[in-house]
């Protein structure tokens, strides 16, 4: 067997439980990765150790494919943890990934990427050392993101598109999953989403229980690389770009912090208030344009502008273009 090694990841319990409802135990666990029983009792485990019980549940289910999708798919709402609890109950789709992100640094050996670019978003899956986790970990991470969607919003999302470097079984489960085409030997591990489905509300929306777990959350955070706190703005601006209402003491109130804190910190970071308002005007306005069902007007207005002509001004100043003209360009 192999030695036990010095701490260093935690596994959440709703993991083994989610486990113990497909039928496999600690023991059988502990059997297949050919590690000492007692080690995975407890609360951290090596990465070494992290890696082998990934790898063993893969080889007790027979194929990676079905595995992703049983375990994503038995993990209860009751069991979440925290850091996912804040995703489940955040105010939409794309506040949950910001969360999702933000807080899956907490615990390693995984990093979460989130992009939006056109009509879409792209989440990357990569590793905080050079050594690649199992493929049942990298599917598994990406297979959740997109069922988070799905249990928060009450809707059948599907993905765009999802990558994976490694081998993961029978492809045609993981496509029946996702709703979408998966590759595999792609240089990356990707989950594609329709950026439209980031506005998506969540029903399970608990601005009560944030007010606890954030706090406490972004305290677990010192010491840690996190998501910047202007992209976190930029996504809270983002959702909200037609309330005229928003102002700083809006967004400091809904990231539980002051509103010098939040100013203090944005010029840390070397920007501020102002600035990230007209990036997140800009980039919401090349998505929008991008989709052929909305009209300028609409658009004008869904950006926070109150009438066309603004629009026009301020597009002009981004693109050196008409939107009409960047329209007929680039969609």
């Amino acid at each position: 067997m192999k030695a036990a090694f010095s701490p260093g990841i935690k596994i959440h319990p709703g993991f083994w439980d989610s486990l113990n409802q497909l039928g496999i135990t600690r023991h059988d666990i502990a059997e297949e990765a050919n590690v000492i029983p007692s080690s995975i009792h407890e609360s951290e485990v090596t990465q070494e150790q992290y890696f082998s019980i990934w790898q063993a549940y893969s080889s007790l289910v027979g194929d990676t494919a079905e595995a992703i999708v049983r375990l994503t798919n038995s993990f209860e709402v009751s069991k979440y943890p925290p850091s996912v609890l804040a995703a489940y109950h955040a105010r939409d789709y794309r506040d949950a990934l910001v969360r999702m992100t933000r807080y899956k640094q907490i615990c390693p050996p995984e990093r979460l990427h989130m992009k939006e670019a056109g009509d879409r978003c792209f989440i990357q899956l990569d590793w905080h050392h050079s050594e690649a986790g199992p493929a049942l970990l990298i599917g598994t991470t990406l297979a959740f993101l997109l069922e988070l969607g799905r249990r928060g919003t009450g809707q059948p999302l599907v993905a765009e598109l999802v990558e994976f470097t490694h081998p993961m079984g029978d492809v045609k489960t993981l496509e029946a999953f996702f709703g979408c085409e998966v590759r595999t030997g792609s240089r990356l591990n990707q989950l594609t989403l329709n950026r439209l489905d980031l506005d998506l509300a969540f029903q399970s929306y608990n601005v009560e229980l944030l007010d606890i777990l954030i706090p406490i959350l972004d305290k677990s955070m010192d010491g840690h690389p996190y998501q910047s706190l202007s992209e976190i703005v930029k996504c809270i601006f983002k959702r909200n770009l037609s309330d005229k209402r928003l102002d700083v003491c809006t967004i400091a109130r809904e990231l539980h912090m002051s509103e010098r804190s939040l100013q203090r910190k944005l010029m840390q970071e070397g920007t501020t208030f102002k600035q990230l308002l007209t990036e997140a005007r800009h980039e919401q306005a090349r998505a929008y344009l991008s989709d052929r069902s909305l009209d300028i007007k609409e658009i004008a207005y869904l950006i926070g502008y109150q009438d066309q002509n603004s629009f026009y001004r301020a597009f002009r100043t981004w693109e050196g273009d008409t939107p009409s003209n960047w329209r007929v360009r680039h969609v």
